[in-house]
């Protein structure tokens, strides 16, 4: 397995405490962390949660993406239900990295939608893959998921990785004036499924 767990210890958070797995992915070099909560061993139909970080959003409060809310609302239900894992997947800028979302962002000003402006600097629309979390989940022996996803793509990326999605559970919060354009680009060209 190139993602191979390095350590864990226990994280608390105004949601709850959790325990935090950090991950080394070997291929990428980067690094990845799985909080989880409750016993997960062996168990089906684990409420889950793939994040991709979004620094903007997750950490300085960005209102041009739902991200931080999605964050926040994923690591509540887990809290609430008393068992699940969020999977914190290091790819900025659904996988172009940090600067190159930062140029995506100016032509985003200048009226670019966000597939528009990944394009326009010669990136797909999302670049984002999901082998690491296969990895895991099998290291949390986790059978199976009920994913929190606006976004059936990620659910078919997981069926391929053979890794069975029992339910999606919708995550549709955080709309705003500033992004309400991002979250309608997301519906049209990216298949989201959200309500508008």
């Amino acid at each position: 397995m190139p993602t191979t767990h390095v350590a864990t210890s226990q994280l608390p958070t105004p949601f709850g405490t959790f325990d935090m797995h950090g991950f080394s992915d070997s291929e990428t070099g980067k690094e990845h962390v799985a909080l989880t909560m409750g016993d997960l061993a062996g168990q089906d139909a684990v409420l889950t949660r793939l994040h991709s970080e979004c620094l903007t959003g997750d950490a300085l409060f960005s209102l041009r993406c739902d991200c931080g809310s999605q964050l926040q609302e994923g690591l509540k239900r887990i809290a609430t239900e008393g068992r699940g894992v969020l999977l914190y997947l290091r790819q900025e800028g659904r996988g172009i990295g940090l600067l190159n979302k930062i140029k995506a962002y100016n032509l985003q000003d200048q009226g670019a939608d966000t597939v528009e402006a990944n394009e326009h600097l010669g990136f797909d629309a999302d670049m984002r893959s999901y082998e690491m979390a296969k990895d895991m989940l099998q290291f949390l022996q986790v059978k199976s998921v009920n994913l929190m996803t606006n976004n059936p793509r990620k659910i078919n990326a997981l069926t391929e990785l053979g890794i069975e999605v029992e339910q999606r559970h919708a995550i549709q919060v955080g709309e705003n004036s500033h992004n309400k354009g991002y979250l309608a680009t997301k519906a049209s060209k990216l298949d989201h499924l959200l309500i508008t």
